[in-house]
């Protein structure tokens, strides 16, 4: 049986969150860096870790680690590694990536590159000098940081925060793979309370009950890596059982969402049938101002603010009055602003700060324990 180095790019601040769930589901040699986190396994952990983990953005092998400060360097690197073993004869390979902080800077250079190097590599493998690429899309991946160089092999084919519950969003969607993250943080077990008196298109509130009941977010979906031939169908049959047997099913964890907008109301509860939940997650149409969280309660939200939905004093307005309702004993908050006036504003210094990325816009978890 093969051994692969796998590689799953995360969100900035979730390399630690990501860590762990690797760690639970039997990753070994785990190693972890800026947004990204690699790993040890044989076939089967590829259609686990594709099935399982919330916080990853893809899965990828990991095909080769160098270090390139030119064209000529890149294009040798390239074509030492044995990509005859992951690519067949009539296989689609097209190349996209990065760069940055590196001698290599130009992107469509180093694509173009790589897709030579990459053909030549296969020439000789092959004796062909054409290949047709109508098979199966074997996504060729290249990340440059501080001019070293790895190159991947994407097995998710979509992104894995396509979870295909959320076919529809508000305005200002989190990201699944983010909210995934937050719930993480938040520590949600299958038999706590969670609200989320924001609750848009439903997110947080679903990714809070996958975690609660270890409901795996990718069983519902298709892999790149499925059409490839490298790992059978037999061994995602037996992943997929194994991540339906770890659900908790006895969990009593409940979910209540709130938001001032009928539809977004409306958007959250078509979604949570959607994902599976919907038996676990109420929601009402209800300004913050109302809002009163039962004792014992997780609080996760993502409120407007002065970039996404609000004016910046609009927004403020809005957090003056969420301090005045989410500081109540008993109660924990976790909330996600761009804003670093935000405690101030708030009215309470967080117990805990984390940075994260909400796509590319910096902000800070607040975290209220008490």
């Amino acid at each position: 049986m093969s051994r692969f180095t796998i590689s799953c790019p995360c969100l900035f601040g979730l390399e630690s969150v990501l860590s762990g769930e690797i760690r639970r589901m039997g990753g070994e040699e785990i190693a972890v860096q800026d947004g990204r986190v690699t790993f040890a396994g044989e076939e089967e952990m590829l259609a686990r870790a594709n099935i399982a983990l919330a916080t990853a953005e893809r899965v990828q092998i990991l095909l080769g680690r160098f270090e390139a400060r030119s064209f000529e360097e890149l294009f040798e690197g390239v074509r030492a590694l044995p990509l005859e073993e992951f690519i067949g004869r009539r296989d689609a390979f097209p190349v996209k990536g990065s760069a940055l902080n590196s001698q290599l800077h130009s992107v469509p250079d180093c694509q173009s590159i790589i897709k030579k190097a990459a053909v030549r590599r296969l020439e000789a493998a092959y004796g062909q000098s054409w290949f047709e690429e109508t098979g199966p899309v074997h996504q060729i991946q290249f990340s440059i940081r501080k001019d070293e160089v790895l190159i991947l092999l994407d097995t998710s084919g979509a992104g894995l925060h396509k979870r295909g519950y959320r076919r529809q969003a508000n305005l200002a969607p989190i990201k699944e793979t983010l909210a995934a993250g937050i719930a993480d943080l938040a520590r949600v077990r299958e038999d706590d309370v969670v609200c989320d008196p924001f609750c848009g298109s439903g997110t947080l509130l679903i990714e809070a009950a996958y975690h609660a009941l270890r409901i795996a977010p990718g069983l519902r979906r298709r892999f790149a890596l499925q059409d490839w031939g490298l790992v059978g169908e037999e061994v995602f049959r037996q992943e997929r059982e194994r991540a339906l047997s770890l659900i908790r099913r006895q969990g009593t964890f409940r979910a209540y969402g709130g938001d001032i907008d009928p539809e977004a109301v409306e958007l959250a509860a078509q979604n949570a049938a959607k994902a599976g939940v919907k038996a676990r997650i109420k929601t009402i149409r209800r300004d913050i101002g109302d809002f009163v969280p039962p004792e014992g309660a997780i609080v996760l939200c993502n409120p407007p603010y002065g970039e996404r939905m609000l004016d910046l004093k609009e927004a403020r307005s809005l957090y003056r009055t969420m301090g005045q309702v989410l500081t109540r004993p008993g109660v924990k908050s976790y909330i996600i602003s761009p804003d670093e006036e935000f405690e101030s504003v708030f009215g309470k210094k967080a117990d805990r700060r984390r940075k994260l990325y909400n796509g590319m816009l910096r902000c800070q978890l607040f975290m209220y324990y008490r």
